[in-house]
């Protein structure tokens, strides 16, 4: 299991982009959360298998929500973990 922080930045508010990002890691199967910034960016952690957590990476970097633009994604705090800290993925106000 790994645990990563992410940033997304681009058109990312204001496009239902943390809806389809919940969307995507339930399909996936990955815990964790997803939030706006005041800056203009969402943020959040993912949690779980590592294969898996690539996946939802890529697709941040890549797809995001049908009307989302964007510009780049960052990747921080990379860990392996035991244990999940979360039970589901959340969007957080």
């Amino acid at each position: 299991l790994v645990s990563v922080d992410y940033e997304v930045h681009g058109k990312v508010q204001g496009v239902f982009f943390r809806k389809y990002t919940q969307g995507e890691a339930k399909k996936l199967g990955l815990v964790g959360w997803v939030q706006n910034t005041s800056h203009g960016t969402v943020q959040g952690q993912i949690q779980g298998p590592t294969a898996r957590v690539r996946e939802l990476q890529e697709w941040l970097r890549k797809i995001g929500s049908p009307q989302s633009r964007i510009s780049r994604a960052e990747f921080s705090n990379e860990k392996k973990i035991e244990a999940l800290d979360h039970k589901e993925f959340q969007i957080v106000k």
